[in-house]
């Protein structure tokens, strides 16, 4: 299948990479041309401009918040205007449902399919073709896009016919993940000032409580106070936390966990940590307790 990429960040690129093995053909943009060249030797073609990688069947969008989706999409030679009728978008950002029900009347307004599809997993996940993908969106088109996305996932689940609901799923999936980071840093800053090894609490804990991959991955960056590089920047959860607020918010849902975790990333972009992982929301609340860092692999 004719695949347009546009967005090849530390997700995109290896995303993009595993469409290319699975025998697909690429033709990828990016706004800094080098990342998009850096895929020609896989066998990617390299677009000029958003409207020559909308040549294809399918385009997938992989870009990092509202504004960037909005810019690629509505800009003169952008996806609305370039896309032909009948070829599909995918979003597979992490954007707000109020965009991406934006997107769905757009795209449906010029016979152009639209589908949401954001994923779940790092980098390293991306580069294993190991993704979870929560995808929505009318049937036809949720079929024609399954054979490119079940090439970069483990596993993948059809939400149903309305784009948005994969765009919530997701944001309700993160907001889940911050809770753990919050109560995580909360744990190991109590274990710390009582004089007890976090490393051995944490394998206490994951041993006979949680037993998760990701309990076990993201409690051993705390530990290890390794929140560089990044594999999710912080300023990027405070992006999801506010959009998850946001959807609540229309709905007429309290997440008061969720306000508190805000307050708790914000904290960690006021002290200069917007670019650390965001599990360093951790560090913000070692200090809060009165704690510095101890090991030379932490964030100064």
């Amino acid at each position: 299948m004719q695949v347009g990429f546009i967005g090849l960040g530390s997700m995109g690129q290896p995303i993009a990479r595993n469409i290319l093995k699975a025998g697909h053909s690429v033709i990828a943009y990016n706004r800094t041309r080098s990342r998009a060249e850096a895929l020609s030797s896989h066998g990617a073609r390299v677009a000029n401009t958003p409207a020559e990688a909308c040549r294809a069947e399918v385009v997938i969008t992989m870009l990092a918040d509202d504004r960037a989706v909005e810019d690629i999409v509505f800009e003169e030679q952008g996806i609305r205007a370039a896309l032909s009728a009948g070829a599909v978008h995918v979003s597979m950002s992490t954007i707000s449902v109020a965009l991406s029900k934006r997107l769905a009347k757009e795209h449906a307004a010029r016979n152009q399919g639209y589908v949401a599809a954001p994923v779940f997993g790092r980098p390293e996940a991306a580069e294993a073709a190991k993704l979870l993908v929560v995808m929505a969106g009318p049937a036809a088109e949720v079929e024609r896009a399954k054979p490119i996305l079940e090439a970069i996932s483990r596993k993948l689940f059809v939400l149903g016919t309305e784009p948005a609901s994969a765009n919530l799923v997701k944001l309700a999936g993160n907001f889940t993940i911050a809770s753990m980071l919050e109560t995580l840093g909360e744990a190991f800053a109590l274990m710390r000032k009582a004089g007890i090894d976090p490393q051995q609490f944490h394998e206490i804990v994951n041993s006979s409580l949680f037993q998760s991959p990701v309990y076990e991955n993201y409690g051993m960056t705390i530990v290890g106070e390794r929140y560089e590089p990044a594999g999710f920047k912080l300023r990027l959860g405070l992006k999801d936390v506010r959009l998850v607020l946001a959807a609540a918010d229309e709905m007429n849902v309290p997440l008061p966990a969720a306000s508190m975790i805000h307050d708790h990333l914000l904290e960690g972009i006021a002290r200069g940590y917007g670019d650390i992982d965001w599990s360093g929301v951790a560090k913000v609340l070692a200090e809060d307790a009165g704690l510095k860092a101890r090991s030379a692999g932490s964030a100064s």
